[in-house]
């Protein structure tokens, strides 16, 4: 499949040093990436627990960098709006969480940030087909969530060639395709190659002797 659309680099907090938050961000401006990917878990949807809205309102202050807030949590239905005011710019809710899924979609759009929907590895593309209409985005796990550095599952991208046929042929041709989960050079292509256009990047990214050599190096 060949994208057209621009490939965008979403560079994961989790995997940067949290005990500097403004120069880790820095370093991703400076480096070339697009967005910063802000991954918030519950310790019920996933084991995890990370960070929530207050985090994120001085993580705003420290960038005018698009903000890529992913909601891996259990009931994502309040916590929208505590995002959208923390200064989120894209907010992600999970297809297999427990709210009304179109309403929150809806709900994201209306604060004024562009609403996307995250398939977990088990949870097939009609999942997110039935409110394509409702997101500007739609994220594919390459891992299961709730953990950085696991190994990217290949056998996730027909689930993006499906996602991206379906939305060139019924309308959507603006749609992002986001991927998540042990991207790196090699394994950007192969997402790229799916029908992917927005990578999100952790331990590559942060690890990287050369930030932006690796952001480059994703973008292909």
């Amino acid at each position: 499949m060949t994208i057209t659309k621009k490939i965008i680099t979403s560079a994961s907090l989790l995997s940067s040093d949290l005990t500097d938050i403004a120069n880790e961000v820095r370093r991703c401006e400076n480096a070339g990436v697009d967005l910063i990917h802000f991954d918030v878990m519950d310790g019920r949807f996933v084991d995890q627990i990370t960070y929530g809205a207050p985090v994120l309102k001085w993580v705003r202050k420290a960038t005018t960098m698009p903000l890529d807030v992913h909601l891996m949590v259990q009931d994502p239905t309040k916590q929208i709006d505590y995002f959208a005011q923390a200064g989120a710019d894209i907010i992600t809710i999970h297809a297999e969480s427990d709210c009304d899924i179109p309403r929150c979609l809806d709900n994201i759009r209306e604060l004024g940030v562009k609403a996307s929907l995250s398939l977990k590895p088990n949870t097939p593309a009609k999942a997110a087909l039935d409110y394509i209409d409702k997101c500007d985005m739609i994220l594919v796990m390459t891992v299961e969530p709730g953990y950085g550095g696991q190994s990217f599952m290949e056998d996730m991208m027909p689930k993006v060639t499906e996602i991206r046929r379906y939305a060139d042929e019924n309308g959507f041709p603006e749609l992002d395709i986001q991927v998540d989960g042990g991207i790196n050079p090699e394994t950007a292509a192969k997402a790229i190659a799916a029908g992917a256009n927005v990578l999100v990047a952790g331990t590559s990214l942060f690890k990287a002797k050369d930030m932006r050599e690796l952001n480059n190096a994703l973008k292909g």
